[in-house]
């Protein structure tokens, strides 16, 4: 486990699943739950468990000052492209190490479900 005053992230119980415009994009034992003060916990996938040929990399970015710049990521499928449905923070600010490499999807992009 991972804690800072604002942010603890612990490794998930169980398998969960991403889906989106049918598909299932990723499937993990691995997940990771981030859960930070005052937003709702979020389910990072270790990127080895998402199918990447789905996530196209996008030019946004943000900046979060308690874990770093945000790379963004669009998902593409048969049904059309949902811009910027996923995240990823590629380096980290210290302490917050643990989620490099690892996805996040946004809840109206994408279900993110605990089977």
């Amino acid at each position: 486990m991972t804690t800072t005053n604002r942010i603890k992230i612990t490794k998930s119980s169980g398998t969960w699943v991403v889906r989106a415009a049918g598909a299932v994009i990723g499937e993990s034992t691995n997940a990771l739950e981030l859960e930070e003060t005052g937003q709702d916990t979020v389910v990072y996938f270790p990127r080895d468990d998402v199918e990447m040929a789905f996530l196209e990399s996008t030019d946004h970015s943000t900046t979060c000052p308690f874990k770093g710049e945000a790379s963004y990521f669009s998902l593409v499928a048969k049904s059309g492209t949902m811009a910027n449905a996923a995240w990823s923070y590629e380096a980290p600010i210290a302490g917050m190490e643990r989620i490099a490499g690892h996805i996040a999807f946004y809840s109206d992009k994408a279900a993110v479900e605990q089977l």
